[in-house]
């Protein structure tokens, strides 16, 4: 199916352009709350883990409280992420979620791991049970949302710092009086809002990404009426990576950032 979007009259001439700026992503949906098996793609519930592998914790301690996994074998193929193996997000029960506002990429408050080669016989798992009682999370951790997948495409929206990149910094003040006017219509238009893995970001603030240090959407969770999933005030939250550390299997250096209206 071809990419189709509706633009302001004033950018027509710049449609080329825009989808010069095409790019593939994993869309990611989730169903209704259902019993999932341990290496299932899922938001909340019983994450996969083996009998060698530990809990993640903070440094004193606490453990961290898990928020998604995804099963790359269970969804559509998209370079440069893997094409098997599982990923997994804790984050931390605090008022930031584990959010650190002076380093993004600082761990001690959230964690992701990667299992390379599943193991898929129940009796090398771990046997682990979901915490309940939490007051400070986005999500309810002890219900699982299956997930599905498909791959679609996109073009850049103007909340993703790529976008300045294209088009310049002050690309709305060629149209005068109607800059704000052409912005915001064009900002409902081309939105990257929802559940995905690659492509472009969604923010409701800013970007919190280095231009002059490229990095991926590894996963971005949206608020999500749903799952009564709720980032502060219908935020949305992200991890980001470098391609290189991707490549390589190698989640230790992710940037985690959320944000809200």
């Amino acid at each position: 199916m071809a990419l189709t979007f509706q633009l302001p009259a004033d950018m027509e001439p710049f449609r080329e352009q825009l989808l010069q700026t095409k790019r593939s992503f994993i869309r990611a949906e989730a169903g209704p709350e259902a019993d999932t098996t341990p290496w299932q793609s899922k938001i909340g519930g019983i994450p996969y883990q083996t009998t060698e592998t530990g809990w993640p914790e903070s440094p004193d301690g606490t453990p961290l409280i898990f928020l998604a996994q995804l099963n790359f074998a269970e969804m559509p193929a998209l370079a440069p992420f893997p094409e098997k193996g599982i990923l997994q997000f804790f984050i931390s029960d605090d008022d930031l979620y584990g959010m650190d506002f002076d380093d993004g990429e600082n761990p001690d408050t959230f964690r992701v791991l990667f299992y390379p080669e599943p193991v898929m016989e129940p009796r090398k798992l771990k046997k682990v049970a979901s915490r309940t009682e939490i007051d400070l999370l986005p999500h309810h951790p002890e219900i699982a949302y299956p997930l599905q997948f498909r791959l679609e495409e996109e073009v850049v929206p103007m909340t993703d710092y790529q976008f300045y990149q294209q088009f310049g910094a002050g690309f709305f003040r060629q149209f005068g009086e109607q800059e704000w006017g052409i912005a915001n219509t064009f900002g409902r238009a081309v939105r990257a809002e929802g559940h995905k893995v690659g492509g472009y970001a969604y923010f409701t603030q800013d970007d919190p990404r280095n231009p002059e240090d490229p990095m991926l959407l590894l996963l971005q969770i949206d608020s999500d009426e749903k799952m009564d999933l709720m980032w502060g005030d219908m935020g949305v939250g992200h991890f980001f990576i470098r391609e290189k550390d991707l490549l390589n299997k190698d989640f230790s250096r992710v940037l985690y950032d959320w944000d809200c209206l």
